[in-house]
C-alpha cells in the first residue's frame, strides 16, 4: 500500500507534469521561423529592419547581433524585450497562425522611437 504522503507527491508531480505539456502544446502552433519587419514611425532609429527570429515551446529566440527575450502564449498574444548595441526596446503584439503584427517603443543613443511590426512564418 502507498503512502499517503507519496501517493499525493505522485499526484501533484503528475498534475504539474500534465500542465508543462499541455502549456508547450499550446504554444506549439506558433513554433518555428518566423520573418520580422519592424518600421519606425516616430523619432530617429532607422527606418525599417527585417530580422530572423525563431519560437520553440513560446519563447522567442534570435541569433542576431541583439539579445531577444520574449515569450508567445497559447492564444498568440507576445510580449518581447530587445537589447543590444544600439539600444533597448521593447515589444508587443499578437500572432496567428502564419502571421502577426503589433507596435514597439524603444531608445538608444540618439533618443527615444517607436513604431510597428509585423510578422510572416517562414
Amino acid at each position: 500500500m502507498i503512502r499517503p504522503r507519496i501517493r499525493a507527491r505522485t499526484v501533484t508531480a503528475a498534475f504539474v507534469l500534465a500542465l508543462a505539456f499541455l502549456s508547450s502544446a499550446q504554444a506549439a502552433p506558433f513554433d518555428g521561423s518566423w520573418s520580422v519587419l519592424i518600421v519606425t514611425r516616430s523619432g530617429p532609429c532607422g527606418e525599417s529592419y527585417r530580422y530572423g527570429v525563431t519560437i520553440s515551446n513560446g519563447i522567442v529566440q534570435s541569433a542576431g547581433i541583439a539579445t531577444v527575450n520574449g515569450r508567445v502564449s497559447a492564444n498568440g498574444s507576445v510580449s518581447v524585450s530587445v537589447s543590444g548595441p544600439q539600444g533597448t526596446a521593447h515589444g508587443s503584439g499578437k500572432l496567428s497562425r502564419n502571421s502577426g503584427s503589433g507596435s514597439w517603443r524603444g531608445s538608444g543613443p540618439s533618443g527615444t522611437c517607436s513604431g510597428s511590426w509585423s510578422a510572416q512564418r517562414g
